[in-house]
This record gives structure tokens, sequence and C-alpha cells, in this order.
């Protein structure tokens, strides 16, 4: 449903023949992205919601780790989304989605962040590939905190972090961008 009701408001703002399918299912895809879940799910309030509703026996450790992972809030945020159209049926729910999720749908449109494919394309121009390695892996299972090296020709050419390997590649992927070390 979160997919669908971004997909059908973004597919009539961008013209299909010039951008093609290609580049509305990467903008679809980091407008519902698990962060852009997160951002919605903290300005609804939904981790103080949460906290407030939980039983009185939950461990504040798990309840903590509930209220402050990723993952698990925007799977919320997807069974709220599902609740609703069950509800209330699809033109309602897919207006509600459209209006909570309008800031992330707006930054994928002016800045789509695929660091990778940008990185890749520029690396292609020379005949280059890139390989990604996870280098180390922190916090506990919940919190985890990744961190990956982009590799050119057995060099690495830049490091970053996230909170998923796709998320740390995509980091990595970015500050390669930035470093003039790649020399066009």
């Amino acid at each position: 449903m979160l997919g669908l009701s971004v997909t059908t408001h973004l597919f009539p703002r961008l013209d299909a023949d010039a951008a093609g399918a290609g580049r509305l299912t990467k903008i679809r895809a980091q407008a519902v992205s698990g962060r852009s879940c997160r951002a919605v799910a903290d300005r609804l309030g939904l981790p103080e919601r949460l906290r407030a509703a939980a039983p009185p026996d939950v461990a504040p450790a798990a309840l903590d780790a509930l209220v402050s992972t990723e993952r698990a809030l925007a799977s919320v945020i997807e069974a709220v989304i599902g609740a609703c159209y069950l509800a209330y049926g699809f033109e309602a729910t897919a207006e509600a989605v459209r209006e909570a999720f309008a800031p992330e749908i707006e930054q994928s449109l002016e800045r789509p962040a695929d660091f990778k494919s940008a990185f890749q394309e520029r690396l292609a121009r020379r005949g280059a590939l890139v390989a990604y390695a996870v280098t180390a892996e922190t916090g506990p299972p919940h919190e985890r905190t990744f961190e990956v090296a982009a590799t050119v020709d057995g060099e690495t050419i830049a490091r970053g972090s996230g909170r998923s390997k796709k998320e740390a590649e995509q980091a990595a992927a970015a500050a390669a961008l930035e470093s003039e070390s790649l020399g066009e």
C-alpha cells in the first residue's frame, strides 16, 4: 500500500518517456525506504505512542530497542498503513500516505540518493569496477552499524558507515564521488 500510494503520486509528475521506469523505481524506493519510514514515524510521534501503549511488564531495554530501530519503526508504519487501508479504503489511505511522506517524496525528486549507481557510471567511463566490502560491524544486533570500504583496482577509494550494509555502501559511494582521487 505504501509503495503503490507513492508510485501513483509520482508517475504523473515524471515524464515516463524521458525519465524511464528505472528512475521512477529509484525515486520511489528512496521515498519509501526504511530511513524515510523512520523519519515519518518520528514526525508522527510513533516512538512516544508505542512507549505509552506498551504493557507495563515490557522490559525497558526491549521497548527502547523497538522504538529506536529503523526496521521496527518501518514495519509499524507499514502495519498502520495496512490497517488504515482495511478501515478506510485505498483513496483515503493513499491521500494520508502522500501527505505523511510528502517531504521524503520531494527530497527523492530533488536529490536522488543512488550514489552507488552514479559512482559505477563514473567508473564505467574509464572501464573500472567498484567492489564493496564490510570492514567492521559494531553495536548490538538491533543497533548494528556497518563500515564498508569501496575498492577500485585493489585500492580503497573511500569508506562509509550506516545502519545497514546497503546504507554503508551508499555512504562509501557518496564519499568516493566527492573524492579528488578519482581522476576521471
